[in-house]
């Protein structure tokens, strides 16, 4: 069939030049798009689109060049607009994913950083306050332990963990806020 007869008879709807349309591009169309992108049913689908695209506007489309022309065109089209739409999802997504990376390396940091300060002040206590503070709150141990392990009362122990915490607690409000 001619190009532009089918056309005329495609305007008016009729069936058989849509399915002769079909069955002489479809696969034509499908191994362009699949040659674009390597994907079988991805092809098929654009084809498909545009196919039916054609039929439903089958009233209002201005064919002016060769009908193959023009429905390689419009597949064409339709692959660039499925990658543009992609490369959208893909674009927010990494976006995402930077963005994630970027707040969990802001709170590492802001984890060292206080970590760091805190270290600092443990530093600052007296040697014996250190201890007892380092052996209770790090390695775990009971005051009762602790007074063993250095020969001093538990009543001591509680005290010297009194004057760190309260050290700590003082010095330490600035920066763990």
């Amino acid at each position: 069939m001619k190009d532009q007869k089918l056309i005329k008879r495609l305007r008016k709807g009729n069936p058989k030049a849509y399915k002769y349309l079909f069955t002489e591009y479809y696969d034509w169309l499908c191994n362009y798009i699949y040659n674009l992108c390597k994907d079988h049913s991805l092809a098929e689908d654009i084809v498909q689109d545009t196919m039916v695209g054609l039929w439903e506007k089958r009233n209002t489309i201005m064919i002016t060049a060769s009908l193959k022309n023009y429905l390689f065109k419009t597949c064409h089209n339709q692959f660039l607009q499925h990658i543009r739409s992609n490369k959208m999802r893909f674009d927010t997504l990494d976006k995402l994913k930077w963005d994630l990376i970027s707040e969990i390396t802001l709170e590492e940091d802001l984890y060292d950083y206080k970590m760091e300060k805190l270290n600092n002040l443990i530093n600052q206590l007296p040697p014996r306050c250190k201890e007892i503070f380092i052996q209770n709150k790090l390695e775990k141990k009971k005051y009762k332990d602790i007074a063993l392990d250095l020969g001093i009362s538990e009543k001591t122990v509680e005290n010297q963990m009194s004057k760190a915490l309260n050290f700590l607690r003082t010095n330490a409000t600035t920066f763990m806020l």
